[in-house]
C-alpha cells in the first residue's frame, strides 16, 4: 500500500502525500503549483476553460485525453501524465496548435484559449487524416468562446490536426510509456487526511469491497463528473472518498458472441465505439452525452449508480436487455437493469454494495433498435426526453418489444402497456400500432420542470415511438431526422 499519489509532469515524477479527499486538479495546478495558465470558468465542467490533457496507457498505447480539471479530483491522476498549457511551447517555440491560433487570429480576450488549445492538443495526437468540420465541432462541443467566434478556432484545428503528431510529446512517447508503466505498480493507495478522513484508491475489486465494508459512509467516486459538482457547487464535505478509476477489473470490455461485458469503470469514450458496433444509434446518442471531456472521465457505471431519471445510458441499456452485477464483500448478484431503479433517489443496492459491471446482450438477427435524445441544446445538454426501442420482428409482425424512456418518470422506466399493445402489430401498417402510441399515456405521468412541460414530454414520447416504427417500417431517415442519418433497412415482409 502506498500513502502518496504519483504522476508525470514536464518529464518529472511528482509525488504528493498531502492530498485532500475533495482537492480538485485545478486547485492543485493554480493554487499549489502556481501554474495559472489553466483558467477557472464555470466550475462545473461545462465551459472547458479548465481543460488539461492526461496521458494514459490504453492497451499499451499512450493516449492523451482532455479532462475538466475543475471537477476532476487530484488523486484521480495517479499513474497519468499531466499536460497543461505551460508545457506546450519549448525554448520560445510555440506548439503547432498555439502557432495556428496566432496565424488565423483564433483568440481575442484569451480567457478560453488555453482550454481550447489543450483540447485540440489531444485531437492533434489522435492521427485523424480525414478530419472535417463536423469532427472538430463535436470535439470542441465542451469548450465555450464568447468573443472570438468559432470559425478561426475550427480553422486552426483543421490546419494542424489532420497530420500525424510531430511535437516534443510524440518524440518522447516511448520514454513516457516506460515512465507510466513504472508508475502503475498495482498498489492500493491510502492517504489519511485531517481528523478521520481519507482518500483510498484501491487497485482491485476485492480491496474496494473490503474497505467499503469497513467504511459504508464513504463516497464512491468513479469519473467525478457528478460528484465533482457536489464539491464545487453544493460545497459538500466528503471526508471519506474511495476512488474507482484504478481498479483494472472494472476498466475491462469483453466482447463475446452473445454480448458485451462492460466494467462499471469504463468511460463513455471507451464504450462508445464498442456499443456503436451494435447499432449506430448507440454511437449517435453517446456522441451527444456531455462533451469529449466528460466522456473521457464519466463512466457507464457511474451514470447508472447515481440513479438519475434523466441519465442517457440507462434507457439505452434497458431497451437492450442489459443486466448488472452488484457485489457486497465477496458475494455477487445479478439483476435486470430496469429492476435496479425503484423510485426517485432509491435504487436496489445495499449498504456497502458496489456496482461492478454491466452485460449488454447482442441484437439478434430479427431484432432492430432505435434511440433518440431530445434536449433544448444539441450538444452537451441534459435530455428532456430520452427514448430507446428494441423490436423483435417476424416478417413484419412485432413479436416482442422493449421500450424505455428517460425523463418521463422518477426513474428510467419501461413502457409496459405500450409494449403489450405492440405485440402482433404490423410494422408496415400504421393503424395497427396506433393503440400502442396511445398506451404511453397509461405508462407515464411526466412532470413539468425547467426542461419541458408534462404535455410536451408526452407529445415527444409519442412522436419518438412513431418515428421509430416508421423508420423500421421502411421510411428513410432523411424524412425522419435532422441529424444521425442511417442506412435504410430492407426487410422481407412477404
Amino acid at each position: 500500500m502506498r500513502h502518496n499519489i504519483r504522476f508525470l509532469w514536464s518529464g518529472q515524477v511528482i509525488e504528493l502525500k498531502d492530498v485532500g479527499p475533495t482537492e480538485t486538479l485545478l486547485d492543485y495546478i493554480r493554487l499549489r503549483a502556481r501554474q495559472t495558465g489553466t483558467k477557472e470558468g464555470c466550475g462545473e465542467g461545462d465551459c472547458g476553460a479548465c481543460t488539461v490533457a492526461l496521458g494514459r496507457l490504453r492497451d499499451g498505447q499512450l493516449v492523451y485525453e482532455p479532462v475538466n480539471s475543475c471537477i476532476l479530483l487530484l488523486a484521480q491522476i495517479d499513474g497519468c501524465e499531466l499536460v497543461t498549457i505551460e508545457d506546450l511551447s519549448r525554448d520560445g517555440t510555440l506548439h503547432p496548435i498555439q502557432k495556428a491560433f496566432v496565424d488565423v487570429h483564433a483568440s481575442q480576450c484569451g480567457f478560453c484559449t488555453p482550454g481550447f488549445i489543450m483540447n485540440l492538443f489531444t485531437l492533434y495526437h489522435r492521427d485523424t487524416p480525414g478530419l472535417d468540420h463536423q469532427d472538430v465541432a463535436t470535439w470542441l462541443a465542451g469548450n465555450l468562446c464568447r468573443c472570438t467566434g468559432y470559425r478561426p478556432i475550427v480553422e486552426a484545428a483543421l490546419e494542424t490536426c489532420r497530420d500525424a503528431a510531430n511535437d516534443a510529446f510524440s518524440a518522447r512517447a516511448s520514454k513516457t510509456i516506460a515512465a507510466l508503466e513504472d508508475l502503475n505498480d498495482g498498489d492500493d493507495i491510502f492517504i489519511r487526511s485531517k481528523d478521520t478522513g481519507f482518500t483510498v484508491s484501491p487497485s482491485t475489486i476485492a480491496s474496494l469491497c473490503a474497505v467499503y465494508l469497513q467504511h459504508p459512509d464513504a463516497t464512491l467516486v468513479s469519473g467525478a463528473t457528478d460528484v465533482g459538482l457536489w464539491i464545487t457547487k453544493h460545497m459538500k464535505e466528503l471526508p471519506k472518498v474511495i476512488l474507482l478509476n484504478r481498479i483494472a477489473d472494472m476498466q475491462e470490455i469483453k466482447e463475446s458472441p452473445i454480448g458485451t461485458h462492460i466494467g462499471a469503470g469504463v468511460t463513455f469514450a471507451q464504450a462508445a465505439t464498442v456499443l456503436a458496433k451494435q447499432d449506430p444509434d448507440l454511437g449517435e446518442v453517446l456522441r451527444r452525452l456531455g462533451s469529449v471531456q466528460v466522456r473521457a472521465s464519466g463512466t457507464i457505471g457511474g451514470n447508472i449508480a447515481n440513479g438519475s431519471p434523466i441519465g442517457d445510458s440507462p434507457p439505452l441499456l434497458i431497451a437492450l436487455g442489459a443486466r448488472i452485477t452488484l457485489r457486497l464483500g465477496r458475494v455477487e448478484r445479478e439483476l435486470p437493469l430496469e429492476d435496479f431503479f425503484i423510485d426517485y433517489g432509491k435504487q436496489d443496492i445495499a449498504e456497502s454494495e458496489v456496482l461492478t459491471g454491466i452485460f449488454v446482450p447482442r441484437l439478434d438477427a430479427n431484432q432492430v433498435f432505435r434511440a433518440y435524445k431530445v434536449s433544448k441544446r444539441f450538444d452537451q445538454d441534459i435530455s428532456a426526453v430520452m427514448a430507446a426501442f428494441r423490436f423483435s420482428l417476424v416478417k413484419d409482425r412485432v413479436v416482442d418489444a422493449r421500450i424505455a424512456y428517460g425523463g418521463m418518470a422518477g426513474t428510467p422506466k419501461r413502457a409496459a402497456h405500450c409494449e403489450t399493445a405492440l405485440i402482433g402489430a404490423s410494422i408496415s401498417n400504421e393503424t395497427s400500432w396506433q393503440s400502442a402510441v396511445t398506451a404511453l399515456e397509461s405508462d407515464f405521468t411526466p412532470l413539468t420542470d425547467m426542461r419541458a412541460s408534462n404535455t410536451y414530454r408526452m407529445d415527444v414520447a409519442k412522436a419518438l415511438l412513431t418515428k421509430a416504427l416508421l423508420e423500421v417500417g421502411g421510411s428513410t431517415t432523411t424524412q425522419t431526422r435532422v441529424t444521425g442519418h442511417r442506412e435504410r433497412e430492407v426487410r422481407d415482409v412477404a
